[in-house]
């Protein structure tokens, strides 16, 4: 299900399209003579976007598609809304040659075991330029963290924050750098820290709904990120339980057996398992993992099949 939802305060040029976790939160930005949008959601949400898109744009072209960053949550409606209203697409450029080479591995697609339409960009994000959505000016901000090239967008007159999946209300998107050994929570913090130095009045996330007590949600991720950073492993177990409600959000049930080699086949469950869990074998780790997904309410047995709860 999707859902519009406009803050009071929100510029009337802004139309934020709240998801569900499986596709991320989409802004449609009113440029006067067309409309823009900020990320697409995933792949199999792609044609319930497109009839949002055709509400919203109301006659207008949807001249540019945006995005924070390219996991498949945030990028699987571009090649469908491109199609469909010959749209530019302008991405962050750390990942443009992997874009063009359509590298899967390199855009992490195949790591998580996700799905993403093909698409190719026209133009780069200026990182030392502000980008004029909604006919406001938007500072581009390095995000770090859960991706080192994900961007976000902060409007000072109107001080909103466009966060993608550095800060949200209860949290921040997955620290997937530390899982490959790199550094990850370093990076989260400093982009935490520049978002309190900035105190937005208004936070549009890339998964729930937007927030306007920034400080509070600060202080969640603050305390999210220590709990995390003091044991990688728990970085580790959060980032494997992700993956697989990601995708039982996508399948909406599967057998067990189809899941072990659904989850064979993805880079990062199996570093997750070379990394974390030597001491049991692959099929151990993913049982274990879906009980704690079944103990927490997010998923259950029946009829011999893995079912997802929402």
């Amino acid at each position: 299900m999707s859902r519009t939802r406009a803050p009071a305060r929100l510029p009337a040029t802004m139309q934020v399209l709240e998801r569900g976790w499986l596709s991320s939160n989409s802004i449609v930005f009113d440029d006067g003579d067309a409309v823009s949008i900020v990320d697409t959601g995933y792949v199999s949400h792609a044609p319930m976007l497109a009839q949002l898109v055709e509400t919203a744009r109301r006659g207008r072209p949807l001249s540019r598609i945006v995005n924070t960053h390219l996991h498949s949550d945030h990028v699987g409606g571009n090649a469908e809304l491109q199609a469909r209203f010959r749209a530019t697409i302008v991405i962050p450029p750390g990942l443009a040659a992997a874009v063009r080479q359509w590298d899967e591995r390199r855009l992490n697609y195949a790591a998580t075991g996700q799905r993403c339409a093909r698409f190719d960009y026209d133009q780069l994000i200026d990182v030392d330029r502000p980008l004029r959505l909604g006919g406001q000016q938007w500072e581009v901000i390095g995000g770090g963290g859960h991706d080192p090239e994900m961007v976000l967008f902060y409007n000072h007159d109107e001080r909103i924050l466009v966060s993608a999946d550095a800060l949200w209300e209860n949290g921040f998107g997955v620290i997937f750098p530390e899982l490959e050994g790199g550094s990850g929570f370093a990076e989260q913090q400093a982009v935490l820290d520049r978002i309190g130095a900035l105190s937005p009045r208004i936070v549009v996330p890339g998964h729930g709904a937007p927030f306007g007590d920034a400080g509070a949600a600060l202080e969640v991720a603050y305390r999210r990120l220590e709990y995390l950073r003091s044991d990688p492993q728990r970085n580790a177990r959060h980032a494997a339980k992700v993956l697989i409600k990601f995708w039982l959000l996508d399948v909406r049930r599967t057998t067990p057996e189809q899941m072990q080699r659904h989850f064979a086949h993805t880079d990062y469950l199996r570093l997750i398992h070379q990394r974390y869990f030597p001491r049991q074998d692959f099929a151990q780790m993913i049982d274990l993992l879906v009980a704690e997904l079944i103990r927490a309410g997010a998923a259950e047995f029946a009829g011999g099949m893995l079912h997802n709860r929402n």
